[in-house]
């Protein structure tokens, strides 16, 4: 088994074979009671496996809500405290988090909030959840389409990779989590992204290695910064606008709406050409990110009258602060900056340079 990753106050573990780990961390504080926390989708998919290949106390209950991003908001939140209310959980007790990028924020989120907190354990099923979602203590719902405006920061009691899980998702979900990984690539590491570039030389048997280095780098840039007041927010590359677009294609009725991956993979694409007109990134260097995302992700088609409404979810933004709506940027592949700030005819020229 690859060596656990050490986080601040826990450790995320990689897993190949039948384990302990679960065990091992449920004895270490005695706990009173076990839930694990699905959707309707890990119930059928991953849980059957999960309860075969990990060693489960003899008693536990599963809670289970509907899965996507609509079902991320308060109301469901209020559904599963009252589940643990009705099984007779206590501030003893520890919820588990089977699944995607969702489950991990919303139960991170309900156990840290449920009488004023409980400990859980985050085992992500989906690529985007290992590499990004499970790790790093950000814990949070949505706001109506307004991504995780609600929620805390709380690390979880250890974190499980199991490559495994991978073999349950479809393509499309498979390459929403790749696109994390390439951000970590663009932000840290012109070596890796290089790596990454060539999505179909990457083998499967050996996803696990590259799933390790991206949750490497994501932990880096957290111990130096917890709480998201400097250097972490460069893990929100491509976030603003892929944020807004997301959320965005989440209420319109015409619209199919985006994989978290795929819109944060236009963000990037849109941010990368920002980059070349207010940070000095080379325009060979943006014309190479946009060459990669477009090979890997398919081209969504904008009109013009969808443009206003996204600039205008960028009020909501996580990292504005005083009404100023501020952007992380790259200088180079490799190296992003944090807080600059762009006028609207630069994010439509970028609409313009990303459509077909």
């Amino acid at each position: 088994m690859r060596a656990p990753i050490k986080a601040q106050d826990h450790l995320i573990y990689f897993i190949d074979n039948q384990v302990d780990v679960i065990q091992d961390i449920l004895t270490e504080k005695d706990y009173s009671s076990v839930f694990i926390l699905v959707d309707s989708n890990t119930e059928i998919h991953c849980l059957p496996y999960f309860m075969a290949n990990y060693n489960l106390p003899e008693t536990y209950e599963v809670i289970s809500v509907e899965a996507g991003e609509g079902n991320k908001h308060l109301e469901t939140c209020l559904g599963v405290w009252e589940a643990l209310s009705e099984l007779g959980a206590d501030r003893k007790s520890i919820l588990i988090n089977l699944g995607g990028g969702v489950i991990t924020d919303l139960g991170g989120f309900v156990a840290s909030t449920f009488k004023r907190g409980i400990d859980f354990i985050n085992i992500p099923t989906s690529l985007l959840s290992m590499v990004d979602a499970s790790v790093g203590g950000k814990t949070g719902v949505d706001l109506g389409p307004l991504k995780n405006q609600i929620g805390v920061i709380k690390n979880p009691k250890g974190v499980l990779i199991d490559k495994r899980f991978l073999n349950t998702l479809p393509s499309n979900e498979y390459r929403s989590g790749y696109a994390e990984m390439l951000k970590h690539g663009l932000i840290h590491d012109k070596s890796y992204w290089k790596l990454l570039s060539d999505f179909k030389a990457i083998q499967a048997d050996d996803i696990d290695t590259h799933i390790a280095h991206s949750v490497t780098i994501k932990q880096t840039v957290v111990s130096q910064d917890p709480f998201e007041s400097g250097i972490r927010k460069i893990l929100n590359f491509g976030h603003t606008l892929g944020h807004a677009i997301e959320s965005y294609f989440l209420v319109q009725e015409n619209k199919t709406t985006l994989l978290h991956g795929e819109a944060i993979a236009i963000g990037m694409i849109l941010e990368a050409f920002i980059s070349t007109k207010l940070c000095n990134l080379s325009s060979e260097q943006c014309d190479e990110i946009k060459v990669v995302f477009d090979s890997i992700y398919p081209k969504i088609k904008f009109k013009r009258e969808d443009f206003e409404q996204i600039i205008d979810l960028l009020q909501f933004d996580k990292k504005n602060s005083h009404g100023k709506i501020k952007f992380v940027l790259l200088e180079k592949i490799g190296t992003a900056v944090v807080d600059i700030e762009v006028s609207n005819q630069l994010i439509l020229d970028a609409f313009d340079y990303y459509m077909p």
